[in-house]
């Protein structure tokens, strides 16, 4: 059966706790290989891969991280950057006039970068392997760049860490494909379609409890007014456009 050949993803789950069995250099290379074979635009391969396997340095990147244990405890750490930088290099050495300096090809850097995460993430969990995408790269871009020493034309975009897994976490619920999927042109949602389509998810037992941990009266403004704040989302939207000025994507008119 179909569903059979894509079992691996149709059964992801997060993996926050690692076993202590490392993962040999031949498996790293394969999933590395595995990620650059991704598409990307125009073949220019605009990303990088910073590995992060020392123990005193995962704990140290550990604090950028929020202090999730995972980072520190997992054998292989990956932060994959938007990379204009070695491209960059390479038209100049060859006399070819450059003008990647901009938003657009941030975005397009962005992109392939997110590619080549999704890459690796599923040749790691075809080979027995547990992945956790770190999102907090997005609020401190600026203090992971400095800590692996990115040059001008590079931004963090994502970090995954990677390890054996020590747990079996229940699959975590996800909307109805009907929530996400459009056919021939986008079909905006009525009143009745929210309802329809989240009501299920908020009766989860495990939405009730964020409810509870979180003392709101539901599930939407735990995401607004604890989880992702309006007042932290701008701080942070300010800090992260900052730092890709600072690194080089400028260049706008």
């Amino acid at each position: 059966m179909e569903r059979d050949k894509i079992k691996t993803l149709l059964e992801r789950r997060t993996i926050r706790e690692y076993s202590d069995k490392g993962i040999s250099q031949e498996t790293l290379n394969n999933l590395l290989e595995a990620g650059i074979r991704g598409s990307n635009c125009g073949n220019m391969q605009i990303y990088s891969i910073v590995v992060t396997q020392k123990k005193q340095r995962r704990k140290e990147l550990r604090k950028f991280h929020f202090g999730q244990k995972m980072v520190e405890e997992a054998p292989v750490v990956l932060t994959i950057c938007a990379d204009l930088n070695r491209f960059h290099k390479w038209c100049l050495q060859r006399g070819a006039t450059v003008e990647y300096d901009n938003f657009l090809w941030l975005n397009i850097a962005t992109i392939d970068a997110t590619i080549v995460t999704q890459s690796i993430s599923t040749a790691a969990e075809a080979l027995g392997l547990g992945i956790c995408y770190m999102g907090t790269v997005n609020y401190m871009a600026k203090q992971i760049g400095e800590f692996l020493n990115l040059p001008k034309y590079v931004v963090p975009v994502t970090t995954i860490t990677i390890g054996y897994p020590k747990e079996n976490p229940p699959l975590t619920e996800r909307l109805p494909l009907e929530a996400v999927v459009h056919y021939e042109t986008y079909k905006d949602y009525s009143s009745e379609d929210i309802d329809r389509l989240y009501l299920p998810f908020e009766a989860l037992e495990q939405s009730k409890k964020y409810c509870q941990e979180s003392n709101k009266e539901n599930l939407a403004k735990v995401f607004t007014e604890s989880r992702y704040k309006g007042e932290d989302n701008r701080a942070f939207s300010r800090a992260y456009i900052n730092f890709i000025s600072e690194q080089g994507f400028n260049r706008n008119e």
